[in-house]
């Protein structure tokens, strides 16, 4: 039975009606009281469970500390969590050594004389995790998804996205963002910090202009670009000589695989055309900002102005003990996720998520072969892909071996090149070792879930097990509505605009044919054409980008709809035709509820503003009403009628698995 402290209906404020708007009705009262942190710009119920598991976090760690101290601690584990850790709060050592830790790459730029010289520091650069003019990883080659190839992305700007650098509306960000540049060059020592800045922010505006949109770059089909390695030096010769300051042997640049080719060669135009001194300048920058978070204060609060205070409107740093867990969780995350899943996760839990996977997918099951807009022939296809998802509860079945990490109490940035070197490495031995469908992509104290296209899997961490999400001994309609709608949601991006692209097993084919994608895209561009109209409450200004946040869309839309179909498949395994009333609710309206909840947000306008230009979700406000607008369950439960704030024609309703 659900208890008052952990109904759905808690916040509920009755002065709102359900029928004009959930996400007020659902979360008013909590809305009234709550204040978003002084550390964070946006605030609710996702961000609430990540500060529940950051305290969980510094507790293990905490212990981790009290045993190495004492002199009890028996394995590498604790010992490299513990100095990790004391390492970031040796604020004293810190704010004595300065900009001291940096001053070997600066010079190492200042003795430049050449193109490729500069090609090759930049990079043995990116090897200690230093940001450059592209990211590079291993992942599956989504033509053959049984190996592993060295991948690699655009990069070397340092606004949010490349419209910042383009748009009007974000003229003084720009102007901002340059005068935040000339201030950490000065922090730097650099000569004539003032137009070393202004030759950086005019470069990236260059690097910039041969940037993909974020619209583009999720297009799956356009970023899979094979090629060899003579292919890739075609595009930029210069890659050769970046790849050996590196350290990248041949064997793994002999197939490789390109997302933004039309970028890496407009950057070889940019190393003819821009000035040397230029990218000098832009290279110091690199260096001064992947560094600033582990320097002196001077540095840190220098970051913190422009990144979190200008751009997000956060008002406080936060605690350096914050901070010291996330440097220790990104160093060596699963081995503090063993012990946070021995503390915080059950058998039970396990069990039960295992069952609502289940039950999800024999939702979908039923709900793709009952669609009347696809073709017998794509929907036997459809439903071998969902046969061949891979769920992965928790936490996973082997641990990421840190052994490697070499760690001093007393040297935080060495501590940091070290974590980067083993991550460096860990990438190229994927592609020595092939695929590994045992690895996960987040921590167990993640409050986060993921679908991976290329291996065909959903991830559900042990964090966001927990409610409002998910509960063992909460009511069936409210766990349906909540951690099954994520569920839903996961599943369904192996259906949405670019999962849709990949077949069971990970491989980016057609299979479809073209009158049911050509069904599937007029479906879906109504769904473009919903978001494409709403603008966030704190940022009215700025349209939510309806093909930037497709994919979510779906997932959302599809998540609920299925979810719902799921609850009700349970009730009937249970024998129970219509559920309980519980205080005069129904067990309908209760999974709606369930669902408002999860996305109770408060958010700052300056935060507002750069999510709703590059995130590829919507705001938490649309996720709640616009998804329940489109299901005819949701009308129902609450008798909507037309005029009615959530009303939505049953015309302009979108379904689409």
């Amino acid at each position: 039975m659900t208890t008052e402290t952990t109904s759905p209906l808690r916040y509920r404020d009755d002065s709102i009606r359900p029928q004009d708007d959930l996400y007020r009705h659902s979360n008013g009262k909590w809305f009234e009281t709550a204040t978003i942190p002084g550390d964070q710009g946006i605030y609710g119920s996702f961000m609430e469970l990540r500060d529940q598991a950051e305290d969980a976090v510094h507790a293990i760690i905490k212990e981790a500390v009290q045993s190495y101290e004492s002199g009890s601690a028996t394995d590498g584990a604790t010992q490299r969590i513990a100095q990790l850790y004391g390492s970031f709060m040796n604020e004293a050592v810190i704010e004595e050594r300065g900009a001291t830790p940096v001053a070997g790459f600066l010079e190492a730029i200042s003795d430049i004389q050449s193109t490729d010289q500069l090609l090759e520091v930049t990079g043995s650069f990116h090897r200690k995790g230093i940001s450059g003019f592209l990211d590079i990883g291993a992942s599956n080659d989504a033509g053959n998804p049984d190996r592993n190839l060295l991948t690699f992305l655009q990069g070397g700007l340092g606004l949010p996205d490349e419209s910042y650098y383009r748009e009007e509306q974000f003229a003084e960000t720009l102007a901002d963002y340059q005068e935040h540049l000339n201030r950490l060059l000065t922090l730097g020592a650099i000569a004539d910090a003032q137009a070393a800045a202004a030759s950086v922010v005019d470069l990236e505006k260059a690097i910039a202009s041969h940037h993909w949109d974020r619209v583009k770059v999720r297009d799956a089909q356009a970023r899979y670009n094979l090629m060899t390695g003579a292919d890739l030096f075609e595009l930029f010769a210069g890659l050769k000589t970046w790849l050996a300051g590196a350290g990248i042997e041949e064997k793994y640049y002999q197939e490789v695989v390109v997302w933004q080719p039309s970028y890496l060669q407009g950057l070889a135009e940019l190393f003819e055309s821009q000035p040397l001194e230029a990218w000098k300048n832009w290279l110091r920058v690199q260096v001064l900002r992947s560094f600033a978070p582990y320097l002196s204060s001077d540095f840190v609060n220098e970051n913190f102005s422009f990144y979190s205070a200008k751009l997000g409107g956060v008002e406080q740093i936060k605690d350096r003990w914050k901070r010291a867990v996330a440097f220790t969780e990104g160093a060596v995350g699963e081995d503090i996720g063993q012990l946070y899943v021995a503390k915080n996760f059950s058998a039970d839990a396990k069990s039960a998520m295992d069952a609502l996977v289940q039950r999800l997918i024999e939702a979908y099951r039923i709900s793709i072969s009952e669609l009347s807009w696809m073709s017998p022939e794509t929907i036997e296809k459809a439903l071998e892909k969902l046969s061949q998802f891979r769920p992965k509860i928790g936490y996973p079945k082997e641990w990421i071996d840190y052994s490697s990490i070499t760690t001093d109490q007393h040297d935080v940035i060495a501590n940091l090149a070290s974590a980067n070197e083993f991550e460096f490495r860990r990438e190229l031995k994927k592609i020595d070792d092939g695929v590994d469908r045992e690895l996960w992509f987040m921590y167990p104290q993640t409050v986060n879930a993921y679908y991976h296209p290329l291996l065909n899997e959903i991830a559900f961490p042990a964090a966001i097990l927990r409610l409002p999400f998910f509960d063992v001994n909460r009511d069936v309609a409210s766990n349906f509505g909540a951690i099954g709608a994520v569920i839903g949601h996961e599943i369904g991006h192996g259906f949405d605009d670019q999962g849709s692209q990949f077949d069971g097993t990970g491989q980016l084919r057609n299979w479809w044919t073209d009158e049911d994608r050509a069904s599937f895209e007029k479906l879906t561009g109504k769904l473009v054409d919903q978001y494409n109209a709403l603008s966030p409450t704190e940022a009215p200004d700025h349209k939510v980008n309806g093909a930037l946040t497709l994919g979510e869309n779906i997932g959302d839309l599809g998540g609920l709809g299925i979810a719902y179909k799921a609850y009700k498949l349970e009730l009937a395994a249970r024998g129970i035709e219509e559920d309980e009333v519980i205080d005069g609710i129904t067990g309908d309206q209760r999974f709606f509820y369930a669902w408002a909840e999860c996305w109770r947000t408060l958010i700052r306008p300056e935060t507002a503003v750069v999510r709703v230009t590059t995130d590829p979700h919507a705001p938490g406000e649309f996720r709640c009403n616009q998804v329940p607008k489109n299901l005819a369950a949701f009308h129902e439960a609450f008798g909507t009628k037309p005029g009615d704030g959530m009303w939505l024609d049953p015309e302009q309703r979108v379904e689409i698995w």
